[in-house]
């Protein structure tokens, strides 16, 4: 009975958003539906969104790292791909017992753009991968820290906040790092 009711909770949960969120199939879309309709007009909406962007941007980072393992030439890569994996992972499941705390839905999977990224990626092997791979690193660690330096700072939700600002160092460290591995990359060509 209690398995019973615990499926059709998170059934309901999962298509709660109306026929839209069902012929969806982009997981952060529908995270972002369910999180309109839970917490459209309030205080956290915004707060909502950049869990969800977290979120989605954690997977990738995680995806992208194990994916460096195998596809990667260089050590280094290995190296900074296998930190992706470990500190992304550890950051992920803060954020989702933070998002149930909060009521907030989180992306279970890679929402399509982050997918496309992954894919291109996945395509590449060796000095080409490593190369393509650290200036996405350093890329996409610009973008991250901006957000979470913003939400650390403008965030309405007082435990998302803090969260946000307890992660800023170490993204700085990523984004310093991926520079260092990128350029370390660039001149061994």
């Amino acid at each position: 009975m209690y398995l019973a009711a615990t499926f059709l909770l998170a059934t309901s949960l999962m298509f709660s958003c109306g026929r839209k969120a069902e012929t969806e199939t982009d997981s952060k879309e529908i995270a972002e539906e369910q999180n309109e309709a839970k917490h459209e007009d309030s205080n956290i909406e915004k707060d909502t969104e950049f869990a969800m962007n977290a979120a989605d941007a954690g997977l990738l980072e995680v995806r992208l790292g194990e994916l460096a393992q195998t596809n990667a030439a260089s050590q280094q890569v290995k190296e900074f791909g296998q930190m992706m994996v470990t500190d992304h992972s550890k950051a992920n499941d803060e954020l989702k017992s933070l998002a149930a705390q909060k009521n907030i839905s989180l992306p279970g999977a890679l929402s399509e753009k982050c997918q496309k990224k992954y894919d291109e990626l996945a395509e590449k092997k060796g000095a080409d991968f490593d190369k393509a791979f650290m200036k996405g690193m350093v890329d996409d660690h610009e973008e991250v820290v901006k957000s979470f330096k913003k939400e650390a700072e403008d965030g309405n939700d007082p435990e998302i906040k803090a969260w946000a600002s307890g992660k800023v160092a170490a993204l700085e460290h990523h984004l310093e790092s991926a520079k260092t591995t990128r350029d370390a990359v660039e001149k061994s060509k």
